[in-house]
């Protein structure tokens, strides 16, 4: 099964808000996956994570997570790379208490180095992170992100290859794709090319359980500068689904659009129209 996730809580969740909140929302819209956003910072209260699990298996609403920016797996700063390696963590761990399934997270910056370099410090820093998977985050992916500005870690194979190594699954973005790429990665057939390459390094059966993220987005030359609503943007988001119809993926798209539910609703219901 496929589904589409809102990215934070709908923007018409009541006052005070709040994920539990966002969740009772997500279900009264009818919406079955979220993505929580802890991109500024990891909470720590074990009571809470219990309290999301608890309200979304009730709920049935599938959980994936977004780690913090503020992650640099290639920093030569050690206390940098320290201080990043333990927000990945922190987000893992937190993931694993409140029952999400997979982590987004935006692995590096490349600083000027050789991409060859980057994918090594990357590789080196995963090495670390996943020692602590048995004890801290059994059940949870860790997913890098493909990314759209040419001056970070994530083109798809290198984020398939670091996957690959750990035994994981990354999150592709095809918006970043797109972005990263001046304007590519919007067809049919590039997206069928995307998910040949993907299926290449994790097997046949890996689309069955993809991390994905979608939405518009606006670009230069340079890359991503924000994301846009599907319908005020040049994705072609119709055909988007249609391939993920036809290659019969699963696991869960989380919707990146500015308008949250309003996209997220309007992806699922044509997809369940296919």
């Amino acid at each position: 099964m496929l589904q589409f996730a809102v990215a934070g809580s709908p923007h018409s969740t009541p006052s005070p808000g709040g994920t539990v909140g966002g969740l009772l929302q997500a279900k009264k819209l009818g919406i079955t996956a979220m993505e929580i956003e802890w991109v500024q910072s990891v909470p720590k209260s074990i009571e809470r994570m219990a309290e999301i699990r608890e309200t979304a298996e009730t709920l049935g609403i599938a959980l994936t997570v977004h780690a913090p920016y503020f992650v640099n797996l290639n920093s030569p700063d050690h206390a940098k790379l320290a201080a990043s390696k333990r927000r990945v963590l922190d987000a893992l761990s937190m993931a694993e208490l409140c029952g999400a399934r997979s982590v987004c997270v935006h692995a590096a910056f490349n600083l000027g180095l050789p991409p060859e370099k980057v994918l090594e410090n990357v590789r080196r820093a995963t090495e670390d992170i996943m020692k602590r998977k048995t004890a801290l985050f059994p059940h949870v992916n860790l997913a890098y992100e493909t990314m759209g500005k040419p001056t970070q870690f994530g083109t798809l194979e290198d984020v398939l290859k670091v996957s690959k190594e750990f035994g994981n699954y990354p999150c592709v973005d095809p918006a970043h794709m797109h972005a990263r790429e001046n304007g590519k990665v919007n067809s049919r057939e590039e997206w069928n090319d995307m998910f040949d390459l993907y299926q290449k390094y994790l097997g046949a059966k890996s689309l069955k359980q993809v991390h994905m993220h979608f939405s518009g987005i606006a670009y230069t030359a340079k890359g991503e500068r924000m994301h846009l609503p599907l319908e005020r943007s040049d994705a072609k988001w119709k055909d988007f689904l249609k391939v993920l119809k036809k290659r019969k993926t699963e696991g869960v798209v989380v919707c990146e659009s500015p308008l949250l539910e309003k996209d997220t609703l309007l992806m699922q219901k044509f997809f369940e129209k296919m």
